[in-house]
């Protein structure tokens, strides 16, 4: 995607998430003769000069969809680059307002759950809120040195974990045979999709193709793709060590990365730790959201969220 001049200012847009008593979202279709016309986005608009997110939000909402905001909370920014502009989307969730929402632009508009939502309908930055939403806090990866012999244990363990609640897993199994990862995998699909949950398989794009699954891209693999790997309704992560690795992740679409490591690791003594200040900063500026991992438990998970991430990622700590 061209990135504009430098000298081209960037426009900050709020948007809004907008949750009912059904667990479904709000979404808005952006009119003929606008930018990006016929695709759907959540409601909200520019930041006047001087105004406070949180206030431009509560007008735009007024004034789009006659709505009082009560209250909201950060959810997303997701920086937005394209030829003729670039934007900044400052994304807040709410479930508390007043009125009814209608359409007072013209605009069409829709309740959906955000399993129902084909990110295809969305505008491109829309699609990187959409996947805030639906990814949970906390990403489970096997351990690697997880031996063939043990499937059986670990198609119980994994099984148990989605059953408990896990919702996204990625299956980093090095020292088996490609073939019996991916039979693991099949094993596993009719509880994972009972259950609702995510399964991701490492680095290997035609497996997760042939199974309909996801696909966690190695560092080297994202440097060499020029695009997507998969359809939109199949996860894409990206294994991510600096802001060009997570740059390239949003230029082919993924859906979002993790981002290691942030503390330090027995299995990497030798990589320098990026820590919280550094992590924040990379993780805000990303237009995707991202997982902090490296040293991480699950119990830091609130602490990654603060730092403007979607969670965390991790292997000792996500297996008592």
């Amino acid at each position: 995607m061209p990135v504009p001049a430098a000298s081209k200012p960037v426009m900050h847009v709020m948007a809004a998430v907008m949750h009912d008593a059904d667990g479904r979202v709000l979404l808005a279709q952006r009119p003929a003769g606008k930018h990006l016309a016929g695709l759907w986005e959540f409601p909200g608009g520019k930041l006047e000069p001087g105004e406070a997110p949180l206030a431009a939000l509560a007008r735009e909402l007024h004034e789009e969809l006659g709505i009082t905001l009560q209250r909201a909370e950060p959810l997303i920014r997701v920086p937005c680059r394209y030829i003729e502009r670039e934007l900044l989307l400052d994304t807040w969730q709410t479930d508390q307002w007043e009125g009814s929402p209608q359409s007072l632009e013209g605009q069409a508009l829709q309740w959906l759950l955000p399993t129902q939502v084909d990110p295809a309908m969305l505008t491109p930055a829309d699609r990187a809120i959409l996947q805030a939403l639906r990814l949970p806090h906390r990403y489970q990866i096997t351990p690697a040195e997880v031996r063939p012999d043990q499937r059986g244990i670990w198609f119980e363990r994994i099984g148990q974990t989605i059953e408990h609640g896990a919702q996204l897993v990625q299956l980093r199994l090095p020292l088996w045979p490609r073939e019996l990862v991916r039979e693991l995998a099949a094993a596993l699909l009719p509880l994972v999709r009972r259950r609702g949950a995510q399964l991701l398989l490492n680095g290997d794009v035609d497996g997760a193709l042939a199974l309909g699954i996801g696909v966690q891209l190695k560092s080297a693999q994202l440097v060499a793709l020029s695009e997507r790997p998969l359809p939109l309704l199949q996860l894409v992560g990206a294994s991510c060590h600096d802001a060009a690795h997570l740059a390239h992740a949003a230029d082919i679409g993924a859906d979002f990365a993790t981002l290691s490591p942030v503390a330090a690791t027995p299995s990497h003594l030798l990589t320098p730790p990026l820590g919280w200040s550094r992590f924040h900063s990379l993780a805000e500026a990303a237009a995707l959201p991202v997982y902090a991992l490296g040293g991480m438990a699950p119990s830091l998970s609130m602490q990654a969220r603060q730092c403007s991430g979607q969670g965390v990622a991790g292997i000792r700590e996500f297996w008592p």
